[in-house]
C-alpha cells in the first residue's frame, strides 16, 4: 500500500494545494483561470513540443496500443454522446458530454503517474496517450462547430472547423514537435533551455490550477454528471482492458498502461473548450470533480492490484 501510495501523492498533493491555496485565499478568485491559460497557452504547448520533437517516430507507433486506448476513448464518446443526443437533441451539449466522459487527463496526471508507477517505460504509452486525446479533443471540436453552424453554408462550416484546429496550440504544439523530431535538426541551446523551464512548469502548475478548479464550482450536482463519471472511471477502463488484453493480448507492462490513462479523471480540457465557445460548463465542472475525486480510489485500487499480479 506505501507503493500506492507513493504513485498517488504527489498528484494530489497537488491538486489540494491549489484548493487549500484558493479556499484560504491565497490564490485570488482569478488565478484558476490565468494559470489556466499559461499552463494552455504556454506550458503545456512547450511541452507537448518538446516531448515529441524528442520522441522518434518507431517509439510513438505502437499500433496495438493505440488501438486499444483510442478505441475504448472512441466507444464511450460515442456512447455519451448518442445517450446526451437522444435526450435533449443538442449536438453541442451531447459533443461537450461525449468529451468529457472520454478525456482522460493524461497531459496533467498521466505522464507523472505512468513514469512513478512504470519507470521510464511508462513515459511512451502516457505520450502516445496524449496524441490520441487530442484527437478526440478535435473530433469534438468538428461536432461541435457542425452543431453551432448548422445553419450555415458547407464551405463556411469547413473553414471555421479548420480555422478552430489550426489555431488550438494544444493540437498545433505536438503536430509542430514531430514536424520538427522528423529534420533531426537540433535546436538552438538557449533557445532549448527556455522550452525546458517552460515545460518543467506545465505538470505542477496544471495541477494546481486543477484545485483552484475544483474549488469554485457550485455544490449541485447536474444528474448527468454522475453517468458521465461513471463512463469515465468505469466503462473506459474496463473497454480498454478488454481489447489490449483478452482480444490483442498485449505485454503486461502496455496493458497496465492503457488501463491506468483510461481510468484517469476527466481533464479541464473540455471546460476550457465550452468556455472558448461560451456553452454552459455546469455538468463538465461536476464531471471534473467528481472524477477527480473518485479516481483516487480507483486509480489507488488498480495500482496495488497490478503491483500484485
Amino acid at each position: 500500500m506505501f507503493y500506492v501510495f507513493n504513485v498517488v501523492f504527489p498528484v494530489f498533493a497537488l491538486i489540494l494545494i491549489g484548493y487549500v491555496c484558493g479556499r484560504s485565499g491565497k490564490l485570488g478568485e482569478s488565478a484558476s483561470i490565468e494559470l489556466n491559460r499559461f499552463v494552455v497557452w504556454l506550458a503545456l504547448p512547450t511541452q507537448l513540443f518538446q516531448f515529441a520533437s524528442s520522441s522518434s517516430w518507431q517509439t510513438l507507433w505502437q499500433p496495438g496500443f493505440i488501438a486499444a486506448f483510442f478505441l475504448s476513448c472512441l466507444a464511450v464518446f460515442i456512447l455519451v454522446l448518442v445517450v446526451s443526443w437522444l435526450r435533449n437533441r443538442d449536438l453541442v451539449a451531447a459533443s461537450f458530454s461525449g468529451l468529457s466522459a472520454s478525456y482522460s487527463n493524461t497531459g496533467y496526471m498521466g505522464i507523472p503517474l505512468c513514469v512513478l508507477a512504470l519507470g521510464q517505460d511508462g513515459f511512451a504509452p502516457a505520450i502516445i496517450s496524449t496524441f490520441i486525446v487530442f484527437v478526440m479533443f478535435a473530433i469534438a471540436t468538428i461536432l461541435i462547430e457542425v452543431g453551432m453552424q448548422s445553419h450555415k453554408k458547407s464551405h463556411e462550416i469547413i473553414w471555421n472547423v479548420l480555422k478552430s484546429l489550426c489555431t488550438n496550440p494544444l493540437l498545433v504544439a505536438p503536430v509542430a514537435g514531430l514536424l520538427w523530431a522528423s529534420t533531426d535538426l537540433v535546436l538552438y541551446d538557449p533557445l532549448a533551455q527556455i522550452i525546458s523551464f517552460l515545460a518543467a512548469a506545465a505538470t505542477p502548475c496544471a495541477l494546481v490550477s486543477i484545485g483552484l478548479f475544483l474549488m469554485q464550482k457550485e455544490k449541485s450536482v447536474p444528474q448527468e454528471a454522475w453517468g458521465i463519471s461513471f463512463a469515465k472511471l468505469i466503462i473506459q477502463p474496463l473497454v480498454a482492458w478488454l481489447i489490449a488484453g483478452p482480444i490483442l493480448g498485449l505485454p503486461a507492462l502496455w496493458v497496465s498502461a492503457v488501463v491506468m490513462l483510461a481510468a484517469l479523471p476527466t481533464g479541464t480540457g473540455p471546460f476550457m473548450l465550452a468556455q472558448y465557445y461560451s456553452a454552459d460548463g455546469r455538468i463538465i465542472s461536476r464531471v471534473v470533480l467528481l472524477t477527480t475525486i473518485g479516481s483516487l480510489l480507483t486509480l489507488s485500487l488498480f495500482l496495488w492490484w497490478s503491483k500484485g499480479v
